[in-house]
């Protein structure tokens, strides 16, 4: 797909992931945080720790520390800027469109409209590379299950 300029929406979409991998944003210690969670990818080595802070139910703040891929810190970061200031349930709906976005290349599932997903429509691109997609779902999947954890104490969550 091309814009009127001429300009090819997958360039733009790599430009996206390649800003968020080497200036990942909201990357550092979240002093104030109250709930934590390390996630890992023993294939490849990507790490990463997670904490937000939440406060009626809203996620006030968040931050992630650690180290991977490019497209694992990319998305880590994208991760952050779409979840700050969001409800809980609205943060697990939109794991739950980037996980069908990024697990329905191979035409399983109902397809996702990049539209509706903004900038984190950069991750689709991913689904074409089965041996990436643990690489961007890392952080979406670590942010699902202190999500859905009862109990704010840290956790942890393994792709394999």
């Amino acid at each position: 797909m091309s814009y009127d300029d001429g300009t090819d929406l997958a360039e733009l979409y790599r430009e996206v992931i390649v800003e968020h991998g080497r200036h990942p944003r909201n990357f550092g210690e979240l002093a104030d945080a109250n709930r934590r969670i390390e996630g890992q990818n023993p294939l490849c080595g990507d790490h990463l720790e997670i904490a937000l802070r939440v406060d009626d139910g809203v996620i006030v703040g968040i931050a992630f520390t650690g180290s991977g891929c490019a497209i694992s810190q990319a998305s880590a970061s994208l991760m952050t800027e779409a979840v700050t200031n969001t409800s809980l349930a609205d943060a697990r709906g939109l794991f739950d469109r980037v996980h069908a976005m990024l697990t329905t290349a191979g035409g399983d599932g109902e397809p996702v409209d990049p539209a509706e997903l903004g900038k984190l429509a950069a991750l689709g691109g991913v689904s074409k590379f089965p041996t990436r997609v643990k690489c961007a779902s890392l952080a979406w999947q670590a942010l699902r299950q202190v999500i859905d954890d009862d109990e704010p104490a840290p956790a942890a969550v393994t792709t394999e």
